[in-house]
């Protein structure tokens, strides 16, 4: 008579950590080697809010009293501008993201992370990404505090989630285009020559500092398709208390734009721009 005994093979399961966490383990790391940059070095941050800090309180003095129904809506000029303010800061750092991996190429160390044993080397673009992010929002909530203390408003919970997401998408857009031009350019000077020329000219030609009446023909036409502005129309709008999707935010020459269209627009401009440089960092993450 025979017994029949449990089987002793061993089990097929294994205690090796995915992939999805592996790269999120690699992803968080780099990202702590950036923040840790950082803190070594504060004047980054420093610097990134205070030019716009400046920009609010010395425009918004300056026009602090023109004339009452000057702007749409009979806004004042500091509550116009605030929204202007809040996305050139989350711009301009967002242009900056490719100086890191700049300087990383040109010191060697990214040669380092390309012969390091990485799951997945998409983790050092998604790090980039998640650092730069962070780091905008962090500069653009601490100019909406500091609006809020000059009396500029501050935008309800719902605006508030509005701001948010315009915000996210053009950092992704511009941070798409920033780690482009930091695997395609030959130095940090280079790249630091195109973030000065692209800088204040992109901020002059938006509805920043100025609605489109009041801009000539040719300067209404360049605003009305400048990315910054289709950002600062819709934070204009949830700042006056109007956060729905469907609301007109942009009178542009061509026609009527709602705040949805407004981030339908960044939204295809950032995935854009991430699948026009993906060739580039295969090829040179390769």
């Amino acid at each position: 008579m025979t017994s029949a005994t449990p089987s002793l093979a061993p089990s097929t399961a294994t205690n090796e950590p995915s992939a999805l966490a592996e790269i999120t383990q690699e992803t968080l790391a780099l990202t702590g080697r950036l923040f840790v940059q950082l803190q070594r070095r504060p004047s980054t941050l420093v610097a990134g809010v205070l030019q716009p800090l400046i920009w609010l309180i010395l425009f918004g003095a300056l026009f602090a009293n023109a004339p009452a129904g000057l702007l749409p809506g009979g806004m004042s000029y500091g509550r116009f501008l605030g929204a202007g303010v809040i996305v050139f800061t989350a711009f301009s750092a967002a242009l900056n993201a490719g100086l890191p991996v700049m300087f990383d190429r040109e010191f060697g160390f990214l040669n380092r992370l390309l012969v390091a044993p990485l799951r997945s080397r998409s983790s050092i673009v998604l790090a980039s990404v998640l650092y730069i992010t962070a780091l905008s929002l962090v500069q653009s909530l601490a100019i909406m505090a500091t609006a809020a203390a000059l009396g500029y408003g501050w935008p309800g919970a719902a605006g508030l989630l509005l701001v948010l997401v315009t915000l996210l998408l053009l950092v992704f857009a511009v941070t798409a285009l920033s780690l482009g031009l930091a695997f395609a350019l030959p130095g940090h000077i280079e790249l630091i020559a195109v973030i000065f020329v692209a800088n204040l000219p992109l901020l002059f030609a938006s509805t920043a500092l100025a609605p489109l009446s009041f801009m000539p023909t040719w300067l209404g036409w360049l605003a009305a398709l400048n990315p910054l502005t289709f950002a600062i129309e819709p934070i204009r709008a949830a700042y006056a208390g109007s956060v729905s999707l469907q609301a007109v935010v942009l009178e542009a020459p061509y026609g009527q734009l709602t705040a949805g269209v407004c981030l339908a627009i960044l939204a295809g401009l950032a995935l854009g721009l991430f699948l026009l440089i993906r060739p580039l960092l295969d090829r040179k993450l390769s």
